[in-house]
């Protein structure tokens, strides 16, 4: 049993690899596209609307109204952003009842790449809302000389972000794996269904982590 989809090589040539979490990360994505195309292919603005168009405004304002609510005046802007994330960490999630599928997010390489996507994408709003002057500033609040604890804080919670994912769903994966190892008849079913609900739980909290980020960068005060 490999501890994270990064141990399992599915090809390599030299230095270059291919490991099952980058094959199960670029499926990901390809579901997503494919599924994004699907569902905006025929949107209707007035009348009758599909189940999927349904599905997908139903997302998009739930999303929405939580961005709002943690203290995003504009979330249209972010929106994509923060609404990106959360797709692809719930895909990955859910599908981990897939027999044969181990979850991207097991992998501490993506879960520190989407903390870094984060980190970046904080700056980039922060300065597009207040002038970079004026986000600089919010470093050397409340005192000049805190200066470097700030930098360290900022650092530190994009590792706890990264940390946070990674650890929660490979405990859950190992976890789900030894226990089917051990009683395959009594605990599938129980199993999927924790599964499902922990990477709900986690995709949910890793997208409002980032947007108190995003809008702390954007009000130029801590959150």
């Amino acid at each position: 049993m490999h501890l994270t989809p990064d141990e399992a090589i599915l090809w390599q040539h030299g230095w270059v690899k291919l490991n099952l979490t980058l094959a199960f990360t670029w499926l990901v994505m390809a579901l997503l596209v494919a599924g994004s195309v699907y569902v905006t292919r025929q949107l209707a603005r007035g009348g009758a609307r599909s189940r999927w168009q349904h599905v997908a405004e139903i997302l998009v304002l739930g999303v929405r109204g939580q961005m709002r609510e943690i203290g995003l005046r504009e979330p249209d802007r972010q929106l994509p952003f923060v609404g990106t994330l959360f797709l692809f960490v719930l895909l990955s999630n859910v599908l981990f009842i897939v027999p044969g599928f181990h979850p991207p997010t097991s992998s501490l390489s993506t879960t520190a790449a989407l903390a870094l996507c984060v980190f970046l994408a904080v700056p980039v709003f922060g300065v597009r809302a207040l002038g970079w002057r004026a986000y600089l500033r919010r470093f050397l609040h409340p005192h000049f000389l805190l200066l470097p604890i700030n930098i360290i804080a900022e650092l530190s919670r994009t590792l706890a972000l990264a940390v946070r994912l990674f650890g929660n769903m490979m405990s859950a994966a190992m976890v789900g794996a030894l226990m089917l190892g051990v009683i395959p008849l009594v605990f599938p079913a129980f199993l999927d269904a924790l599964g499902l609900l922990t990477g709900v739980v986690q995709a949910y909290i890793f997208a409002v982590l980032a947007t108190v980020f995003v809008a702390a960068g954007v009000s130029g005060s801590e959150t």
